[in-house]
């Protein structure tokens, strides 16, 4: 980075928003010492209940949230518990039972909401809630801008509070009901120390002139969870591993992926119940070669439809196999390779200035993307990572 483009505290200062510093006074409620102990410690289900949350909720302009799902029991995940943590106390709301949760989700739209790692959660309670936050704090983008490596929710609470959260319960089926002690805690973990984290790590943004890089980050989440993500059916039988898979063994693994999916949906699992990618792949190359390997877990009706997938594709004629997908895109220009060369040396030295990771500020295929198409830019990339690479 030239010495034209300013000092990297003239950079930051350039983008950053100004905030007014909270009084810190925030105190960690003791998991054993909670206010409003009839609403958070068991469960909230009933309206009387949930009605009494609300109040709550909404004399805090700040408030931390979590989710819990069975993607890894379901065929389709669904929301099974959401977390609220605010001052008075930990809150676990059962969205399983027969409640109408659209106030609640009103009134937390209408707040700043703490997540670690917004992205999932947000995409996940829009679909089960349609729910959408005004604003939003993101510890892990908070933590990322301040050059924190270890920025796991474990981790940052061990860092700031001196405290090791316990593990076991990230697999667990959270549609169970009803839940276990061990799961109860979890839960309740995974928000309580979400607020008087959110002040910390605010206050450092504040103090290194990133607070405004932060929310530019965090309303660019906003926006990005709130976008679709479509599932192409066509391609989606190309899983990891399967880049060099050809001709007869690319058509055996589209029919057994397929033969999965229905599997998966028909019991309402996931589909690595039914069997697992690389077992897919190991399947495909074995059939190809004429063997059929045995799996001792499969109903004799299951063994009869995968056996029945393998010959469908065995029978195709060679027009019908799966096209070799071409590789993406143009290879790059003289000109495009420079730009690129040039954005990365400006990414570098402004990451070493700031201690943080490169790749936080603009991975490497976005600066590829860009040096293709400038114009994708402001699609790719927030206001304080455009500068930074002297866009």
């Amino acid at each position: 980075m030239t010495n034209d483009e300013g000092s990297s505290n003239d950079r930051m200062s350039k983008w950053s928003l100004q905030s007014s510093t909270r009084d810190s006074d925030f105190v960690i409620p003791s998991s054993s010492d909670i206010r409003h102990s009839s609403l958070s410690q068991s469960l909230i289900g009933s309206p009387a209940e949930l009605a009494d949350l609300l109040p709550l909720a909404e004399r805090n302009a700040r408030v931390a949230v979590d989710t819990e799902a069975d993607s890894l029991h379901c065929y389709r995940e669904k929301l099974c518990l959401l977390q609220v943590s605010l001052r008075e106390g930990d809150f676990l709301v059962d969205p399983l039972v027969e409640n109408d949760l659209a106030p609640l989700a009103d009134t937390l739209a209408r707040k700043e909401i703490v997540l670690h790692g917004a992205d999932y959660d947000l995409r996940l309670l829009r679909r089960a809630l349609n729910f959408q936050p005004a604003r939003l704090f993101d510890t892990v983008i908070a933590a990322r801008l301040l050059g924190i490596r270890e920025f796991s929710y474990a981790a940052l609470v061990g860092k700031y509070f001196g405290i090791e959260l316990a593990k076991g319960s990230q697999k667990a089926n959270w549609a169970l009901r009803p839940l276990s002690p061990k799961m109860e805690e979890y839960a309740r973990n995974d928000t309580h120390y979400l607020l008087p984290l959110a002040e910390k790590l605010e206050t450092q943004l504040i103090e290194r002139d990133r607070f405004g890089w932060f929310q530019q980050s965090c309303e660019r989440a906003i926006v990005s969870a709130a976008i679709d993500r479509e599932r192409d059916t066509e391609e989606a039988w190309r899983i990891r591993g399967s880049g060099l898979i050809r001709g007869r063994e690319a058509a055996i693994l589209r029919a057994l992926w397929h033969w999965r999916d229905r599997e998966a949906e028909r019991f309402d699992r996931p589909s690595f119940h039914v069997l697992r990618n690389d077992q897919l792949i190991e399947t495909a190359c074995a059939a190809s070669r004429g063997e059929t390997p045995q799996f001792r877990h499969f109903s004799e009706r299951r063994t009869r439809d995968f056996r029945a997938a393998i010959d469908s594709a065995l029978a195709l004629k060679e027009e019908d196999w799966p096209e070799t997908r071409k590789r993406r895109g143009e290879r790059p220009t003289r000109e495009m390779e420079r730009a690129a060369e040039g954005m990365r040396k400006r990414r570098d030295q402004a990451a070493s200035e700031l201690k943080i990771e490169p790749s936080f500020i603009a991975p490497r295929a976005t600066i590829d993307a860009i040096a293709a198409d400038r114009a994708r830019a402001k699609q790719l990339l927030v206001p304080w990572q455009r500068q930074l690479i002297g866009l």
